[in-house]
This record gives C-alpha cells, structure tokens and sequence, in this order.
C-alpha cells in the first residue's frame, strides 16, 4: 500500500503557541509548552535542524495580526525562520513567488478562521498539488489549526449548527484539500459541543472516520493512518465503518437522524488510533509490542 512519507498536524484551536504563565491571569495554563506544546512537537517532526516555515493566514480575516502571533510564538521556540503568506484573493494563490516558497519551506502551517477560505483559494492551484506531492513524496509537514484541520480531508465540514446536529441538513458539507481521504475533521469540540454535528458528518459519509479535536489539542498523523493525541486536552474518534442501520438517506430534512452500531473512543495525550485497523493503543510502546511478530516455543 502506498503511504505518504509526510505528515500532518491537525490542531482542534486555541493551541498555546508559547505565553508564560502569568500569576494575575485568569487564564488556565494547562501546558508548560516549552516541554509539551504543539507548536514545539510541530517543530520536532521536521527533519532540518533549522527550518524555512510558512504560515498561511488564508482563512483568518485579520491575517496581519493572527501572523504576528504565530511570529512571536516561533520567536520564543528560537525559530526565526519564519514567513508569513497573506493570501487573501484567487489571484494572489497563483503568484509563482508562493509556489516557489512552498518548494523551499521544510513545514507549513495553515491558521484558523473560515475554512471555506482555504478551499475557495486553493483548489485546483499548483500550490495546492506542490503541498500534496510533497508531503507524498518528502518527509514533509503540514499542520493546520481549527479552519485548517478541518480543511485536511477530502470531505470537509464546512458549518452547521451543534445544536441542531443529527436533524438531517443542519450540517453543512463541502469538498476539502484532500490530504486525508475517508475522513472527517471537527474542532472546538468539546467547548462547542460539537458531538452531534460530527456523528452526522460520520453518518452522512460511508464508512468514515470522524476525529473531533478539543481545545489546544491536536494530532500528528503519520502514514496517513496513525493518529497520536498531543496537547492537554483531548480527541474523540466516531468510527462509522461497521455502520448498521441508518435513516439518513431517506428521512425528511429537519427529523431526527438514527445510526446504528457508531463506535467511539476518547484519546488522551500519548493515545494513539489507527484508523487502518481502527484499533486503539494506549501508547507508542503498546503499539509496539501489537506489531511484533508472535515468537514460537
């Protein structure tokens, strides 16, 4: 089976991108990120001791300022290294100077805001099939943030309401950049409640599997099947491959959506998932010990 030598770094929002811990903050620091951040584990999976990064600040609508802030973050870790691609219009995705920086980075990482963005501006662009080649071919790695995880797979969440989740239409799909196939991302899962609206996305599609990202959380995806939870809080995978029953193709929009047999599992920091065998593992080493061959007495 032919498997991509990248890899990817979906990230559900939020993620601390480097702040100390301030006594008079109300804010709950859940990270000492110099030792477990995302953006240092980013920076970890990239093979160049010092790395050319692009950050893609295509789905924010303040671009300028989302990208100062992930300059200050990079600055922190030591990185400087680092450029910004304000890509705001069909037009500026097709300016050979971005394609030529993509050739030239060792990461890249892609903002949040509206992933509708990132697929209106990118798809069908040689930006786009350098990203794929790449992370096909290279050691290579793309990470994305909220809007940008989402927009990883090939079918992508484009909105809906997690209220009215698993009423058949209240969620929105569209098409995504297509890293990933038979996959689903959502992000700001678990503040947003978003449990319903990514088991009608897993329902909707066959034999998907739905990962929903809490808040500075993420996963490294490698092999494009091995999902290990980083960040400090936590992953659901909704697993719709054994699918029973299901009234979603026939019942009226608006009514409620039936799914039988969706099996869940809840990951942790250091839990890994393959969405190949759909087995869970408690670790690196769990998984180690599963893929050694049986010795005979």
């Amino acid at each position: 089976m032919n498997v991509p030598r990248g890899k990817l770094i979906a990230i559900g929002g939020n993620e601390d991108k480097g702040t100390y811990p301030n006594p008079s903050s109300r804010k709950k620091y859940y990270l000492d990120f110099f030792e477990l951040g995302i953006l240092k584990r980013f920076l970890k999976e990239i093979p160049a001791r010092d790395p050319q990064i692009e950050v893609i600040t295509t789905a924010s609508m303040i671009p300028e300022e989302v990208g100062e802030r992930y300059l200050s973050a990079f600055g922190i870790l030591g990185v400087n290294n680092v450029r910004l691609m304000h890509i705001k219009t069909e037009e500026d995705a097709l300016q050979p100077d971005y394609v030529e920086r993509i050739g030239q980075a060792d990461g890249v990482m892609f903002s949040g805001g509206d992933q509708s963005r990132l697929t209106r501006m990118f798809l069908n662009t040689e930006i786009l099939a350098l990203l794929k080649q790449r992370y096909w071919q290279e050691d290579f790695v793309i990470a994305g943030t909220s809007a940008g995880a989402m927009a990883m797979s090939r079918t992508m969440i484009k909105g809906g309401s997690a209220k009215a989740s698993l009423l058949k239409g209240a969620v929105k799909m569209g098409i995504g950049l297509d890293f990933l196939d038979s996959v689903v991302i959502d992000t700001h899962f678990v503040v947003r409640g978003r449990f319903g609206r990514l088991l009608e996305a897993v329902a909707t599609h066959h034999k998907t599997i739905g990962i929903g990202l809490g808040e500075d959380t993420g996963v490294l995806i490698t092999n494009g099947k091995m999902i290990e939870t980083i960040g400090s809080n936590l992953v659901v995978i909704a697993d719709g491959y054994n699918i029973g029953y299901t009234n979603i193709a026939e019942v009226e929009k608006g009514r409620p959506i039936a799914i039988e047999n969706m099996i869940m599992h809840v990951l942790a920091k250091g839990n890994i998932f393959d969405m190949e065998s759909r087995r869970f593992f408690k670790d690196a080493t769990a998984l180690k010990h599963a893929q050694l061959p049986e010795v005979a007495e």
